[in-house]
């Protein structure tokens, strides 16, 4: 692909970033994690302006709708912005009513977004359904990842409609490429938050953010974040191939791990509190990078996508 955005890329880019100021940011993001509340004026001002339409508008298509899902994660804004506007429409083709949840029954542990979703895809196996949630449906859980979650017992997964032969690997490979543009803007929503802290701070009468050492070790971040981001963006552009998308949120959550450990460290001990903007970001990634498996379910995807299944 070629890796200069053109201009009705870039003003859909610049625009959603406005949007996103009056609308997200570290502040309401944290505000919104006390509660465990879900930003549904973002999800609407998104849905108002024909953001979460954007994969299936004439003139646009899945890059466009990373480029919007990235900019949400990097604004820490807290809606299913990449499940229903990349997800589910690089792997149906289709909107489904939102906000959209996606489980893979195989894998335990709470959901993002089902408590406050509409729309729930679950994946069992070779088989995917869609159904809609109804009150009650997903219990919320209390947790430390910045997103609000919920537990969806079995039997209300498997009451919902099949999807058809095929849909489960196609889900899988659009949940993987919304996973690997998620954690591409959350990485560097903390890189951003670091290194706004690192030119504040000074030691020996110069700004942290000016010795070599430092520098070195936000190179690497800096790295691996743009290179996650252009994985992503090249597997949108192509349509979203399993191998593709898998490589990168393989990419990514191998990334996020060690982005995770260096924001952290390198913002010292204010950034492990609350009263840094930090952890809107960085506690995000650790939920992230485990979904579908982590980084070795993402790289066994990517395997099985060349080579086929092992006899």
């Amino acid at each position: 692909m070629d890796l200069e955005l053109d201009d009705e890329q870039r003003a859909i880019a610049g625009a959603v970033e406005a949007l996103l100021a009056k609308h997200a940011g570290a502040e309401r993001a944290a505000a919104l994690a006390r509660t465990g509340a879900y930003d549904g004026e973002l999800d609407a001002a998104l849905a108002s302006a024909g953001y979460q339409g954007v994969a299936l508008a004439e003139g646009a298509g899945l890059l466009e709708a990373a480029l919007v899902v990235h900019a949400v994660a990097r604004a820490a804004g807290v809606c299913a912005a990449a499940a229903g506007a990349l997800a589910v429409p690089a792997a149906l083709g289709r909107a489904l009513p939102g906000p959209v949840a996606l489980v893979d029954e195989s894998l335990p542990g709470p959901v993002r977004f089902a408590g406050d979703a509409r729309t729930l895809v679950a994946l069992r196996g070779d088989a995917a359904r869609v159904l809609a949630l109804a009150p009650g449906d997903a219990e919320p859980v209390a947790t430390s990842y910045g997103y609000p979650m919920a537990r969806v017992d079995a039997a209300v997964a498997r009451r919902g409609e099949s999807l058809g032969p095929g849909a489960a690997e196609r889900l899988r490979a659009g949940w993987r490429l919304a996973l690997a543009v998620e954690i591409a803007g959350t990485m560097q929503g903390a890189l951003d938050a670091t290194l706004g802290y690192l030119r504040e701070r000074r030691q020996f009468g110069r700004a942290i953010a000016s010795f070599q050492a430092v520098q070195h070790r936000l190179a690497w971040c800096a790295v691996q974040t743009e290179g996650s981001r252009w994985l992503a963006l090249e597997a949108a552009a192509r349509g979203a191939p399993a191998e593709a998308c898998a490589i990168a949120a393989a990419h990514a959550a191998h990334a996020a791990k060690r982005v995770f450990a260096e924001t952290h460290q390198l913002s010292g001990a204010i950034g492990f509190t609350r009263e840094h903007a930090l952890h809107v970001w960085s506690m995000r990634l650790p939920a992230l990078r485990l979904e579908l498996g982590g980084a070795a379910g993402h790289a066994s995807a990517a395997a099985r996508a060349r080579w086929g299944a092992r006899p």
